[in-house]
């Protein structure tokens, strides 16, 4: 019997991620991959994979899944809410995101709604047994590649297991959720910072911008004061990288990111430092942001700062108990004997 998770019920948008189509830009070929990469890292911790392992990336609303597995450990990690199903006729139960869980056959996951960011993630111990397309299991809907059958997920979907069943083990949390900092959105000034004036340069760091309602994985379409060009808004179209700052004729800025277009014939006053990435992959319509200019060794500095940060979070995992269990660590710590607390004698 082949081990698999069930759609029920699909959720708003969710797409199969890893860390993205890496090498191919060159034949016309975007990244994709998770929109926020730090937290697809953490949830193929809590699995025991590796960090490029893919994962479910939850747009806004996540699914119901069937579990026709012997067993399967996943992860949830992001704002959200989720409960778990766990035999027919029985009532939803609460189950704590940033944590991994232990599910057995004909239990539903129900993943409710991403609170407070635009994305989450769900991993599986193992990862899903697909066919990767240009080294990559990463969705890139827009051309129908990648993920299951290049798309979102749909009712009646199956998402085949590497695994059939869980390794042993006990399951795992965060300590706290991780902290991708605050304040402005770093940048780095070109590759064409000089096409615009320089008010238009100060106008665009010195001036609060709104996401639009014209956001996606492509990009992000701020609203705000506009930017004044210098050399007009059309340049011969070159190659983008993740986080390019474009500014159409229209003086408002265009953040790209991962499903972006491999090139562009549109000026980029700036790139967002790769640090701040996965901020802006969690933002939603109608949060404001500030950009901050830094230099190119500062953005370097920065990321491997991060870096490390996500190490020492991996590094503080700790046991969790099953949802309404015992903490039999703690319990035991207590050395309770029949109701007694057990003290040594002081030396």
């Amino acid at each position: 019997m082949s081990a698999a998770l069930k759609v029920v019920r699909p959720g708003l948008f969710d797409t199969l991620q890893d860390l993205g189509r890496v090498g191919f830009m060159a034949l016309g070929m975007p990244t994709a991959g998770a929109m926020d990469r730090i937290a697809l890292r953490l949830a193929n911790a809590l699995c025991g994979n590796v960090a490029n392992t893919a994962g479910l990336e939850i747009g806004v609303m996540g699914p119901d899944l069937l579990v026709e597995a012997d067993s399967v450990r996943i992860a949830l990690v992001g704002p959200l809410s989720a409960s778990l199903i766990e035999a027919e006729g029985a009532s939803p139960k609460p189950i704590e995101s940033n944590r991994s869980h232990l599910l057995k056959r004909g239990q539903i996951l129900k993943v409710g709604m991403v609170e407070g960011s635009s994305t989450a993630y769900l991993a599986v111990a193992g990862g899903f047994a697909l066919p990767a397309f240009m080294n990559s299991l990463s969705t890139y809907a827009r051309a129908g590649v990648g993920g299951l059958d290049g798309r979102k997920l749909a009712e009646g979907d199956l998402l085949p297991l590497a695994w059939p069943q869980a390794p042993p083990g006990e399951d795992r949390k965060l300590d706290q959720p991780f902290d991708y900092g605050a304040g402005p959105i770093r940048i780095v000034w070109g590759p064409q910072d000089d096409y615009f004036s320089e008010a238009g340069r100060r106008t665009f760091v010195e001036s609060d911008y709104r996401v639009s309602k014209e956001a996606d994985r492509m990009g992000i379409r701020f609203e705000g004061p506009i930017i004044e060009h210098e050399k007009g808004a059309d340049i011969i179209s070159d190659g983008i990288g993740p986080g390019a700052i474009q500014v159409p004729g229209a003086g408002l800025p265009i953040v790209l990111l991962a499903d972006r277009q491999t090139v562009g014939g549109y000026p980029k006053i700036a790139t967002v430092a790769s640090v701040d990435l996965p901020r802006l992959g969690r933002l939603l319509p109608g949060q404001v942001v500030r950009f901050q200019p830094v230099s190119v060794e500062e953005a370097e500095a920065l990321r491997r700062d991060q870096e490390a940060q996500i190490e020492r979070a991996i590094g503080r995992f700790q046991a969790a108990r099953p949802p309404g269990g015992i903490d039999l660590g703690r319990l035991y710590e207590e050395n309770l004997i029949d109701g007694v607390v057990f003290h040594a004698p002081s030396a």
